[in-house]
C-alpha cells in the first residue's frame, strides 16, 4: 500500500483568489484575441475598398469622362472614353471592371486611374460601389464583436452600418 505525503490544504480564500485571477486572465486573453480579429477584419475591408475608393473620392487632378461600354468579357468591360475634364484625351479603348453595375450598351461617368487605361465609376454610385468590401467586413466583424467580445450593442451598430452601406450601393448601382 502506497502512502502519499500530506500536502497542506490551501485556505479557501486563497483558492478563490487563484480561481478569480485565472478567470480574469482568460477573459483578458479572449478580449485581446477577438478584438485583434475584429480590427484585422475591418482593416482588411478598408484596404480592399481603398484601392478603388481613392480614385473615386480624391479626384483632384484626375481625368474625368464617360465610357460607352461596347464589349464585356468574363472580368472586364471595354469601351470608348470621351473626356469631360481639361487635359484629358479621348481614348478608343478603356477597361472598366465588370460587375452587376456595368452593362454593355450603357454610358457611365468615370475617373481614369493615373498612368493606365483603367477606368473607375465615379459619382455616388462609384463611391458606394468602392466601399462594398468595407460593408462586408462590417457584417463579419459584427459577428466577432457580438460572439467573442460580448458587445451586442456595438455589434448591432456595426451590422446595421454594413447592411446600410450594402443596401445603398445596391440601390445606387
Amino acid at each position: 500500500m502506497r502512502v502519499w505525503p500530506m500536502i497542506p490544504a490551501m485556505p479557501a480564500s486563497a483558492a478563490a483568489t487563484t480561481h478569480q485571477s485565472a478567470h480574469a486572465v482568460l477573459r483578458l486573453g479572449r478580449f485581446a484575441a477577438m478584438g485583434t480579429v475584429a480590427v484585422l477584419i475591418l482593416i482588411a475591408g478598408v484596404w480592399a475598398s481603398w484601392g478603388t475608393a481613392q480614385h473615386v473620392m480624391l479626384t483632384k487632378g484626375r481625368e474625368h469622362g464617360t465610357v460607352d461600354v461596347t464589349r464585356c468579357g468574363p472580368d472586364t468591360c471595354t469601351g470608348r472614353y470621351a473626356p469631360l475634364s481639361e487635359g484629358s484625351q479621348p481614348r478608343s479603348r478603356v477597361v472598366l471592371e465588370k460587375s452587376v453595375a456595368v452593362r454593355k450598351g450603357q454610358t457611365y461617368t468615370v475617373v481614369m486611374k493615373p498612368g493606365s487605361d483603367e477606368a473607375v465609376r465615379s459619382g455616388p454610385a462609384g463611391v458606394l460601389y468602392a466601399w462594398i468590401p468595407l460593408g462586408g467586413a462590417l457584417l463579419l466583424a459584427s459577428v466577432v464583436v457580438a460572439g467573442g467580445l460580448l458587445r451586442t450593442r456595438g455589434a448591432w451598430v456595426m451590422a446595421l452600418s454594413g447592411v446600410a452601406l450594402l443596401t445603398a450601393a445596391f440601390v445606387a448601382v
